[in-house]
């Protein structure tokens, strides 16, 4: 189920997730330096909203949540179930009114597609998604192909989309593996978290304008396709500028992180 706390009168977030965003922000200060250009315009803020964000590492949800509060934002994200079910963590969150999706049964997916799209009409702070559904595997750390959810959630909801582009944030910590197994799978983790604060990396991000999306037609088959080209290119021109130095492949090297990915909407050069 989709279930969003909301306070009519204030228009505020939760007090638990609020603390978190604090806390967050706190945390992001103490391990690199943050840089943020771009907002949400003032006529979009306390009305239905997504913001789509390219995925770069697993520090990168902690900075995306500092940058909105840096600039007046209370965020939501869409997490997969997993995350909402762990232990301690989960029901903070679930308090906090994130959305969940569940990758299983074809029937499953199509009901809770239909409850994500009235939860989006109905939220007066914006919800945050990963188009690209997981850490991007190509060499550069350009934009995967990503997929179409996104696009589809924004057309049936009929909410704007804001682009959110980027950058530093998987200098924080290693991708480390797919799975945990055992304490092992997490050392690489805590090497480079912990020698974060240290090395202090700039993570930069840039809420982008608006995806123009007026002539692309919901019923219309492809509808989904179009959309999310759209969208991923307002990621990958917002993302460009902050790698300007960085144009082919990232400096800070990942031995953990797979590079077995083209992605589709890098600049050729």
């Amino acid at each position: 189920m989709f279930a969003l706390q909301q306070d009519d009168a204030a228009r505020r977030a939760p007090a638990i997730w609020r603390t978190m965003l604090n806390l967050d922000r706190g945390l992001v200060n103490l391990v690199g330096r943050l840089t943020v250009t771009g907002s949400v315009p003032r006529e979009l803020r306390g009305k239905p909203l997504l913001m789509t964000a390219n995925h770069i590492g697993v520090f990168d949800a902690f900075v995306l949540m500092a940058a909105c509060k840096r600039i007046g934002i209370n965020p939501r994200f869409m997490l997969a179930g997993g995350i909402l079910d762990a232990p301690v963590i989960g029901p903070a969150l679930r308090v906090s009114g994130h959305l969940r999706v569940d990758r299983a049964k074809a029937a499953t997916a199509v009901g809770q597609f239909a409850e994500a799209a009235e939860a989006l009409r109905t939220t007066r702070e914006p919800i945050i998604v990963y188009p690209e559904g997981r850490i991007s595997h190509d060499p550069g750390l350009w934009p995967e192909r990503g997929k179409t959810g996104a696009a589809r959630l924004a057309l049936a909801a009929g909410v704007p989309v804001i682009p959110i582009s980027q950058w530093g944030a998987h200098e924080a910590v290693y991708w480390g593996t797919e799975t945990v197994n055992g304490p092992a799978d997490l050392l690489p983790l805590a090497k480079s978290g912990l020698s974060a604060p240290l090395r202090r990396p700039r993570f930069k991000v840039h809420f982008g304008t608006p995806v123009d999306l007026s002539d692309v037609e919901p019923e219309r088959p492809g509808a989904g396709v179009r959309a999310h080209a759209k969208i991923m290119q307002a990621i990958t021109d917002g993302l460009i500028p902050l790698r300007r130095h960085e144009p082919v492949r990232p400096r800070f090297h990942d031995p953990t992180r797979p590079t077995d990915t083209v992605s589709p909407w890098k600049p050729q050069r």
